[in-house]
């Protein structure tokens, strides 16, 4: 079975949907308008642009253009951490922390599934390592600028709590570790959440796009099994990493309290 062919002419009436919500958006002032008009635009162009780069990658094969690749994915990624949070960190942690952490799970975890499990030929063809590492930075980044954002903003209102556990003798991990398990709760919560809602509530993404363009359903299902396990994976070792690295740089080594360290509420 072969999938169906789309050109871009087909693609104009279901943009009529997302003209019908500007429409809304104007008969009821909601003034989403220009913010759902800019929105979609850039969706078009990067989708665009990315499809003609993946299929340079594809044709080049090149261990260099690939690790390019993955690195501007990780630094738009790191970027979206950074531009979630409600208060952030100061100086080089403001991109390093998200930055380092989605890129340790996430490299680490597509790296596994390179090598345990798909192993292709080459092991870093972009064909697959980049719509892996997509998926599975996708989520990590999620999950990560969840559990810092609720890392940061906890200590700010648990403040006087950190600070009489730290006057009492705790070290600064005892002093955190109310805050630190909220964050990574909050942290987990999506992918939890995708997980148990995933093939009742909605068919995912990947296993969707795979039954279109002709794969057999149950082999789709293990695809997407795979995925899940994966992303799951990426996730939890991103937050944990991401929390465990913030509750640090909000203290020092004499078990301090270092709020100088976060920025104004924006």
């Amino acid at each position: 079975m072969s999938y169906i062919q789309l050109g871009y002419n087909d693609l104009i009436l279901p943009a009529l949907l997302v003209v019908m919500n500007g429409a809304l958006s104007l008969a009821l002032h909601l003034r989403l308008e220009w913010q759902l008009a800019v929105a979609s635009v850039r969706m078009v162009v990067q989708l665009v642009l990315v499809g003609y780069v993946l299929t340079f990658l594809f044709a080049a094969v090149s261990p260099l253009w690939t690790a390019l690749a993955a690195f501007i994915m990780v630094m738009f990624a790191s970027r979206e951490i950074v531009v979630r949070q409600k208060r952030r960190l100061l100086g080089l942690w403001t991109y390093g922390l998200g930055a380092g952490c989605t890129l340790l799970a996430a490299g680490t975890v597509t790296m596994f599934s390179l090598l345990t499990q798909l192993r292709p030929d080459p092991w870093y063809h972009p064909r697959y390592a980049l719509p892996l590492l997509g998926m599975i930075l996708g989520n990590t980044m999620t999950g990560v600028s969840l559990g810092l954002d609720v890392l940061v903003n906890g200590v700010v209102r648990e403040r006087a709590a950190v600070e009489s556990c730290l006057a009492l003798g705790g070290t600064r991990y005892q002093a955190l570790l109310p805050v630190i398990r909220d964050a990574l709760r909050s942290g987990f919560m999506p992918t939890i959440n995708g997980m148990a809602a995933i093939g009742l509530v909605s068919l995912p993404g990947m296993m969707t796009g795979q039954i279109l363009a002709g794969v057999e359903p149950g082999d789709a299902v293990k695809y997407q099994l795979l995925i899940m396990f994966l992303i799951a994976g990426g996730t939890g070792l991103g937050t944990l990493a991401a929390v465990l690295g913030g509750g640090r740089l909000l203290t020092d080594h004499r078990h301090r309290l270092r709020l100088d360290r976060i920025a104004s509420e924006k």
